[in-house]
């Protein structure tokens, strides 16, 4: 068989990649953006003092030298570039027409540009908290959900992916597509505290949260959670701090999840109320996450390893906005109604002993007069079918 000569390039630079610092976006939009506030806003996600203060904190990072062949990318128009990606989910070809660059060129800036984030700034906007961290993050949920000892919700957002080659069924998950899994712990802020990303879609949250450094930490009581303290204005005893979940997840010491919904009281009803008000927080993290970063919007078509790196990035620049920029979505969101698996320390089994009287203190709690709502009763009267 006769060997095929190398296919020759016909241009060392396209024609019209070579028209780049005339008539690409960034060129032609960036100064007159940055003179226009609002519509930066929409174009970045990020006001312009926020993006400063972000390529501060990267330049060093996203600058390469110069050669006698060509000017290397600046810093600025490799962050624009990435966020204008998070921001849309343009693919790499339509990025290609609009910016100019070469589409491996752009797979790379992306690439590189969100490894970057997450590495800078994971320590900044997503610290490992401490007690004093986790009592904040308590009296947060108190203040604004009426939940006591609450040190965060906790649930699994599946990302669409594309199939990656060989993988069999290992990324398809129960909703029929294929995804990798978001597991995250969010405050009463909608940041995220803790996350875990890149497990399989078929994984179930339970198992990834069992086989994270999050659960093995928890389990080893390793998470410099306060000692438990009493609820306010209680006089039974001292309550543990706990993560509040939903109907998938398993029931112990320091994880909540609702009463089953048959042969529901009062009392039971209550406390399913009570304890969804604090776990919305973590459904609406999710949305405002999708909502501003639509790269979400679609299967991010890429490896496993690259849609880590952008759901890694969008993580921290989620927290990273919400801290230096005033929130623009809506504060207060419905109810959710979704359902997903999650924390489960034992996947098979009944709830443990411990755990079901945890559960019960704070059910018996919300009916007091210490810790009830003057609307409980209304709004589950209200709900009852």
């Amino acid at each position: 068989m006769l060997s095929e000569e190398p296919r020759r390039r016909r241009w060392w630079v396209h024609p019209i990649v070579s028209q780049r610092l005339q008539k690409g976006q960034f060129h032609t939009l960036y100064f007159d953006l940055r003179h226009n506030p609002e519509k930066f806003q929409g174009y970045c996600r990020m006001s312009v003092a926020t993006f400063d203060i972000l390529l501060a904190s990267l330049r060093s990072g996203l600058t390469f030298q110069d050669t006698t062949m060509r000017r290397s990318i600046s810093p600025e128009e490799r962050l624009l570039l990435t966020l204008r990606f998070l921001a849309t989910g343009n693919s790499f070809a339509s990025l290609h027409y609009e910016y100019l660059l070469g589409i491996s060129t752009i797979s790379g800036i992306v690439c590189h540009t969100c490894q970057l984030i997450w590495q800078r700034l994971r320590e900044a906007v997503m610290p490992t908290p401490t007690a004093d961290d986790w009592l904040r993050i308590a009296d947060g949920f108190y203040q604004s959900s009426q939940f006591p000892n609450c040190i965060g919700a906790l649930d699994g957002k599946h990302i669409r992916v594309k199939k990656p080659p060989h993988s069999g069924s290992q990324y398809f998950n129960f909703k029929q597509y294929f995804s990798i899994v978001l597991l995250a712990l969010v405050d009463s802020n909608y940041r995220f505290i803790i996350v875990d990303i890149g497990a399989y879609g078929s994984t179930a949250d339970a198992r990834i949260f069992c086989s994270s450094r999050m659960g093995e930490r928890l389990r080893a009581n390793q998470l410099a959670l306060p000692e438990p303290r009493r609820l306010s204005g209680s006089s039974a005893s001292a309550a543990p701090f706990v993560i509040v979940a939903d109907e998938g997840f398993a029931l112990s010491p320091h994880v909540m999840r609702a009463f089953p919904r048959r042969d529901l009281d009062d009392r039971k009803r209550i406390f399913n109320y009570r304890l969804s008000r604090a776990r919305r927080y973590v459904e609406c993290a999710f949305g405002i996450l999708s909502n501003k970063w639509r790269v979400f919007m679609s299967s991010l078509q890429m490896s496993p390893q690259n849609a880590t790196l952008v759901i890694q990035a969008c993580v921290i620049l989620h927290n990273f906005t919400r801290i230096h920029d005033v929130p623009s979505e809506p504060e207060v969101a419905p109810f959710p109604t979704t359902t997903s698996v999650g924390l489960d320390h034992n996947p098979q089994g009944r709830p443990g002993s411990a755990g079901l009287a945890v559960r019960e203190l704070f059910a018996d709690y919300f009916i007091s007069p210490e810790g009830a709502l003057s609307w409980q009763l209304n709004s589950i009267r209200g709900t009852r079918r």
